[in-house]
């Protein structure tokens, strides 16, 4: 099994930006036929490279085009407002028959703040206030709020609205989520997160949601090639322009969200596990031992005729059958 993840970084030595959306909703489609469980789209704003400033947008495209499809989609919370998110959100679950889930975060780029005007020592009071009032909408009743009467009109398709989860890579990321009800998604994880993940779900009256807390060393980014030399070659500094912004976002944060503080490609291929470059072999005992690919097919602006092989080799190997013990003879 398989999942691809977009942020749509182009920096100057990539593809463009209209080819490489164009390829994130044909990969998607593709991908959807052969094995792929579910597309993450991100987001960021202000970036120097085009980091994707409008992942709801994007995923509306690539519901269209496909039909089972699940679209992940991550929503800087504090950054909207909660009457016109819940519109889009309810849009885009219509669009996509409820395929579509959403991960909240916080938020953490002093510039993303300024761009938007928002003092971000309030980010986490505006998360709770954009959460109570979003829920509230989602559920398709009429709300009243500051004296107003809102309504979001047409409602969701999915009863009560979609499925809203919290991401983050700390303790108090995994408080949050218990504090709201919400499952947690971590993009990395700190030890005793889950503990207070759930301490926290129970203190305010919920049962714990669903986890997702992968190992420190996980890759968040993951190609299959057949020459791995020549693929670094080819690709490496695609991979580590991405390590590189990620790391310059997150100067004190290397350790707990899986980010890479490597000075150049060699040293991110061999002295870090953030992007990794694995053979059709390797990533086919990787399925058949239960694991993940996280597959980004366009890290760091790669140019789509570059990247498709890539992809193609992943899905195939997380095609290949898991006949191990009594089933292989």
């Amino acid at each position: 099994m398989f999942s691809i993840r977009f942020d749509m970084r182009a920096p100057s030595f990539g593809a463009t930006t209209t080819d490489l959306y164009a390829a994130a909703i044909d990969m998607s489609a593709w991908a959807e036929q052969h094995g792929c469980v579910a597309a993450v789209l991100c987001e960021h704003h202000g970036s120097e490279d085009g980091y994707l400033p409008a992942p709801t947008m994007l995923a509306s495209a690539i519901a269209a085009r496909t039909e089972r499809l699940a679209l992940s989609v991550v929503v800087i919370l504090p950054f909207y407002d909660p009457v016109r998110l819940a519109e889009d959100v309810a849009v885009l679950d219509i669009l996509s028959n409820g395929r579509a889930s959403y991960v909240f975060g916080l938020g953490y780029r002093p510039e993303e703040f300024e761009h938007f005007g928002i003092d971000r020592s309030r980010r986490g009071a505006l998360a709770d206030e954009n959460l109570d009032l979003l829920r509230a909408l989602l559920t398709g009743r009429p709300t009243v709020h500051d004296n107003r009467r809102i309504m979001v009109s047409p409602p969701p398709c999915t009863r009560g609205g979609p499925t809203l989860m919290w991401g983050g890579a700390s303790l108090a990321a995994a408080r949050r989520a218990g504090r709201y009800g919400l499952g947690l998604l971590a993009n990395g994880s700190v030890t005793g997160m889950r503990d207070a993940y759930e301490t926290a779900s129970r203190e305010h009256g919920y049962e714990p949601g669903g986890v997702l807390l992968p190992p420190p060393d996980t890759p968040t980014v993951t190609f299959v090639a057949d020459d791995v030399d020549e693929a670094w070659e080819e690709i490496g500094e695609h991979l580590f322009h991405d390590a590189q912004m990620y790391a310059r976002w997150n100067p004190d944060n290397h350790a707990s969200a899986g980010i890479s503080a490597a000075r150049d490609v060699e040293e991110l291929r061999h002295h870090y596990s953030s992007h990794r470059i694995i053979t059709s072999d390797a990533a086919s005992e990787i399925i058949r031992g239960g694991g993940f690919l996280n597959l980004s097919p366009l890290c760091g602006g790669i140019p789509p005729e570059i990247a498709w092989p890539y992809l193609r080799r992943a899905a195939d190997a997380a095609a290949t059958p898991t006949t191990t013990g009594e089933n292989s003879r």
